[in-house]
């Protein structure tokens, strides 16, 4: 989740929060590529998850790649709850997912680098302590009771709101894990019809991707655990947008919608004040009960915009949320997938063309389908595989297009459609099998 925003000054008039996002377009020559993954930190002789503060921790480990790295802290009080190295920062999800927002790149080849380099920084200093990462889209055994606490404001905030409004949110806060991409748009149509193919192939995305069949010990009947949570989290914040896909769609309407999303708190000298259930609409008019008479600035918008969680999400750009965490080759096939779809014209046209029939129902359902039965999904006479087929088909002409042999990073994405298997069948199978229906081996098998 985000660190606080730096959005700009004063909003002085309304049309300002379109403006805001409208000032994300760029020209296709300056498109960029920025993943973003999480993963959970667990230590070798307990198996259970690290914590933030002692001799081994997250704190430790943020102590030594300042030092050893040129990192620098970010704080929160006297908290290091983050740090910054040029483009790139690493930040904590509320359970202490250890996340990497890399820096926007151009290839996807630079991706994989950067995951490459961040991988080792990360084990050279957490190998000697007993500590290591395993990457997978829910924790399989540990109880929300076991979970470290991140010492972030907002979080404390979510983790009391979430409680009132879904079942599964603090599931999802502090047992989950994700992969994305975030990608550019050269304007407002631009923006549309990329928030359009990117929700209604966000389910081949979950399928593909899927790797938390397993959560509280044991099998939870779905390939993608996470991808349920979201669905049980808050309905005023997350799914699949169907405004988007009505007639006058554009930044102002997608404006229109945020604005009705009730707020979580205000960031202000350092301290996140609790604005629960508070409306944007009246900290407009200078009648949030939160802070009476004051209004917002840009940065209370663009912080505001990190409070919704749909499966794509705009802001200055739009980001691909449908994906469980996994092993490396398919952390660098998320960005591939979606990079060989969103930007090669022909490859998004086409890809258009092949969700445009869809509706609502279909859409809902094939998330629904992806979350239980990955590509053995089917929703309204779509089958998932069959989708995916195609999607990954036209995503691997779009990046052949690019000219940089980025095809190459799709390999586990074109095996999984040949076998039909995901990681999380291979996972399932490796428990009822090898594993004889023990999780204690997935510890070091989902390591990075």
């Amino acid at each position: 989740m985000s660190i606080p925003q730096s959005g700009g000054g004063p909003i002085e008039h309304f049309g300002q929060l379109a403006e805001y996002m409208e000032a994300g377009c760029k020209p296709r020559d300056s498109w960029l590529i920025g993943t973003e993954h999480e993963k959970f930190g667990w230590l070798t002789d307990t198996r259970l998850p690290l914590p933030y503060a002692g001799p081994r921790s997250i704190s430790a480990l943020f102590d030594a790649l300042i030092a050893q790295h040129g990192w620098t802290a970010v704080r929160e009080g006297e908290n290091i709850i983050g740090l910054t190295r040029g483009m790139a920062n690493i930040s904590l999800e509320p359970g202490g997912q250890f996340e990497l927002s890399g820096a926007p790149l151009a290839s996807l080849h630079d991706t994989r680098a950067e995951l490459e380099n961040h991988l080792a920084e990360v084990n050279g200093i957490a190998g000697p302590l007993g500590i290591r990462f395993m990457s997978l889209g829910a924790a399989p055994e540990w109880t929300h009771d076991q979970m470290p606490v991140m010492p972030k404001g907002r979080y404390r905030l979510m983790t009391d709101y979430m409680g009132r409004v879904g079942t599964h949110g603090t599931q999802m806060m502090y047992r989950t894990s994700t992969v994305q991409v975030n990608l550019d748009y050269a304007s407002e149509a631009d923006m549309v019809k990329k928030l359009r193919v990117a929700l209604a192939l966000q389910p081949v995305a979950t399928a593909l991707f899927a790797s938390s069949p397993f959560f509280d010990g044991k099998p939870n009947g779905h390939m993608s655990w996470r991808s349920r949570i979201w669905r049980g989290l808050d309905d005023s914040r997350t799914g699949m947008l169907p405004f988007a896909f009505e007639d006058g769609m554009g930044f102002q309407r997608y404006v229109d919608w945020v604005l009705d999303v009730p707020m979580y708190f205000v960031y202000r000298n350092g301290q996140y004040i609790n604005a629960l259930g508070q409306s944007f609409r009246a900290f407009l008019k200078g009648e949030l009960p939160a802070l009476p008479g004051e209004k917002p600035t840009l940065s209370d918008w663009a912080d505001h915009m990190t409070t919704v969680f749909p499966e794509a999400r705009v802001k200055r750009y739009i980001e691909m949320r449908g994906a469980d965490a996994g092993d490396l080759p398919h952390l660098v096939a998320l960005p591939a997938f979606w990079v060989g779809l969103m930007y090669d014209q022909t490859a998004l046209d086409a890809a258009w063309d092949l969700v445009k029939g869809f509706d609502d129902t279909t859409r809902q359902g094939l998330r629904v389908a992806a979350s239980v039965s990955a590509l053995g999904g089917e929703a309204e006479g779509v089958k998932l595989i069959d989708l995916a087929r195609a999607a990954v088909g036209l995503s691997h002409a779009g990046l052949a297009a690019r000219g940089l042999g980025e095809e190459i990073h799709l390999a586990p994405l074109m095996q999984s459609l040949a076998t039909g298997q995901v990681q999380a069948n291979r996972l399932l199978t490796l428990y009822n099998g090898d594993w004889q229906r023990s999780l204690e081996p997935i510890y070091a098998a989902t390591s990075l």
